[in-house]
């Protein structure tokens, strides 16, 4: 082969190769800072939390959700694209599996994210109005329905179960344990809470698949809440996820309460949050303390679990450790009395 046929077959293999490089994706997606959203905001249809039923008070200040913005689930990188935003301070590179799980369509996807964002606002509305000392008392809650089953279209997930039988119930364990006193085919009266309504349903008890002496409702029972306000959040539907949970509840507590929590700082946070106010870890922790900075926070509210994550990260961001709801309206108390000192970081 002459020294030219050798220079054209390099050249093309090169091209070849550079080819498969660009165009061939990689099992990865980038995570980068995405958008915030000061939830104690407007928009065109009103507050961004609204809360009826209660007095709520205006704030000069910001309280920032940070979101993280991630190639989409019809989408892909290649492997350049996934090198720089590893490589970059602001972003990553994820391994795709750990986002998208094997097996489900962008629909599953999205539907399981919005579940999660739903779930987020109903814990922060718990833990808030605790955290104010308003009323909230536990109640069984229709988690699932069988649609087969003998309650299929007649219950429905989030009803709140005040009754079996004329019962009261208290616990999710209650109303498994009055189901079980009948026998299969009888008639159980469920007493319900239904947006706001009590309503009364009659089922007929089937036979369990593993027993056929056992009878069941065709439900799943989890625990619920009962309060008198109302409260709604106006955010984009496209903005999912369990990880704003802390900042609801945040957003919601300086709503009712008459103090000033915020002042006019601008704090920026993320975490989720459970119904007794516990804080949990979220993902991509370093690219929404970078999109906050970016858009004029000066406090991060920090999951303690988060906090080895942030490694050496270039902020000049105070970084707030919290564990739970009231650590963190305490943190924002002691910063704005000018006592930083005393609050907890990370680092």
């Amino acid at each position: 082969m002459t020294r030219n046929a050798v220079a054209i077959v390099s050249s093309i293999l090169f091209v070849a190769l550079a080819a498969l490089l660009v165009l061939v994706p990689v099992p990865y997606v980038a995570w980068r800072p995405g958008q915030t959203i000061d939830v104690l905001g407007n928009t065109d249809s009103g507050p961004i939390i609204a809360v009826t039923g209660l007095p709520t008070y205006d704030t000069p200040g910001q309280l920032l959700m940070t979101t993280v913005s991630t190639t989409r689930h019809d989408s892909t990188l290649s492997l350049p694209e996934a090198m720089f935003v590893y490589f970059a301070e602001e972003s990553d590179a994820i391994p795709r599996e750990v986002i998208y799980p094997p097996g489900l369509s962008s629909e599953q996807v999205q539907s399981e994210a919005v579940a999660k964002m739903d779930q987020s606002r109903d814990n922060a509305t718990v833990a808030a109005l605790r955290a104010a000392g308003v009323a909230v008392s536990e109640l069984p809650r229709v988690d699932s329905v069988v649609l087969s089953g003998p309650s299929g279209e007649l219950l429905l997930p989030g009803d709140l179960i005040l009754a079996v039988d004329g019962e009261e119930m208290s616990r999710p364990e209650d109303v498994g344990e009055q189901v079980r006193s009948h026998a299969v085919g009888d008639a159980i009266v469920f007493t319900v809470l239904r947006e706001g309504r009590e309503t009364q349903v009659t089922i007929t008890a089937a036979a369990s698949n593993a027993d056929p002496t056992i009878p069941v409702a065709g439900i799943t029972v989890t625990r619920g809440y009962r309060y008198s306000p109302r409260v709604t959040y106006g955010i984009d539907s496209n903005v999912t996820g369990p990880s704003a949970g802390l900042v609801f509840a945040l957003g919601v507590y300086d709503r009712i309460t008459e103090q000033d929590l915020l002042a006019d700082a601008v704090v920026a946070g993320t975490g989720t949050i459970d119904p007794d106010g516990r804080v949990g870890s979220i993902g991509a922790i370093r690219e929404k303390i970078k999109g906050a900075e970016r858009d004029g926070a000066t406090v991060f509210l920090v999951p303690e679990g988060n906090c080895a994550g942030i490694g050496g990260l270039d902020t000049d961001l105070q970084l707030v450790k919290v564990a739970t709801l009231r650590e963190a309206i305490a943190a924002i108390q002691l910063i704005n009395e000018g006592n930083s000192t005393e609050v907890p970081t990370c680092g």
